[in-house]
């Protein structure tokens, strides 16, 4: 059975390991909670190898340090004024209240738009939950926006980040990658580079994407064309899976402006955006679970729905 390579997100740097080792203990980390999406959706299946296509390190290399993630607690407070207006068009796009004028969306209170949104999709949460929950969701949001700079305001640091995926995906040759978070904007763009178009993946399957925020969408290399992206040649089917409540995967559909296969939503809980949680689910488990036993040369029927 071939590996499934898993591309992570966010919050994966692992201090004073190797890029080598770091991807092992996130490999590790992450192959109990696929087994435990298998066992929740009865299927009878072996959980597969998993390789993590690790690149976090990359992301907190100097210069320049101000592009850094930090091992601090991240705050809106931290954010600069063009981070800021990104921020409030993000929230804005997830539902939470907008200024009447666009022009003073960077100055608008970004905890409060938060607040208002938690509350408006969670009234049932307690308040000392809906308290935690904005927290948690503020320093997902802060790290994303930095993380995404990191990546892609450095040409050296994209250079280096595809490298180091198209690499362990080259090197595996796997049927399946599960791309996560920041990493299915990174494995969408490997896939589209000229240095990869080797590389065949029968099934990507990207969880908890923010391929679709506004702000990330306007960065993409390539570019999208006309509003619309491209679909890797190398990629035979692609799945979508977003939590209904995941504050990255906004919106939680792609297919309105990348050729997206299957769109489909889930309920991972209280898990917000945790690439264990969708590993877990039952969902993920059954997009990927024909592709498990795949021999490389006889790939599965397809159900029609390739575009």
């Amino acid at each position: 059975m071939k590996p499934v390579v898993l591309v992570h997100g966010i919050f994966n740097h692992v201090p004073g390991a190797t890029p080598e080792k770091a991807a092992c203990l996130k490999a590790k980390e992450c192959r109990p909670k696929l087994a435990e999406g298998l066992a929740k959706a009865r299927l009878g299946q072996a959980s597969p190898e998993v390789v993590m296509a690790y690149y976090a390190d990359l992301l907190r290399t100097e210069p320049p340090a101000q592009a850094h993630a930090t091992d601090v607690d991240p705050r809106f407070e931290d954010l600069t004024r063009k981070q800021r207006a990104e921020a409030a068009e993000w929230l804005a796009e997830a539902g939470a209240f907008s200024p009447q004028d666009p022009q003073n969306i960077g100055l608008v209170p970004l905890r409060q738009m938060l607040g208002w949104l938690v509350r408006k999709r969670g009234g049932w949460l307690a308040q000392t939950m809906q308290e935690h929950t904005v927290g948690v969701l503020e320093r997902i949001m802060v790290a994303l926006l930095r993380d995404v700079e990191a990546y892609t305001a450095w040409p050296d640091r994209r250079r280096l980040t595809r490298e180091r995926v198209g690499k362990t995906i080259r090197d595996y040759r796997p049927t399946v990658v599960v791309a996560h978070s920041l990493g299915s904007v990174v494995v969408y763009e490997t896939l589209l580079d000229e240095a990869y178009s080797d590389l065949d993946v029968e099934l990507l399957l990207t969880v908890g994407s923010p391929l679709g925020l506004p702000g990330l969408a306007r960065r993409l290399d390539p570019a999208l064309r006309a509003g619309r992206g491209t679909r890797p040649a190398g990629v035979r089917r692609w799945v979508n899976i977003a939590d209904v409540g995941d504050i990255v995967a906004i919106p939680p559909g792609l297919s309105d402006v990348f050729p997206i296969d299957q769109d489909e939503t889930t309920d991972t809980g209280l898990g917000f955006h945790a690439f264990g949680g969708y590993l877990a689910d039952g969902l993920t488990a059954t997009a990927l679970t024909a592709y498990l036993d795949y021999p490389g040369d006889d790939p599965p029927e397809s159900n029609g729905n390739e575009q």
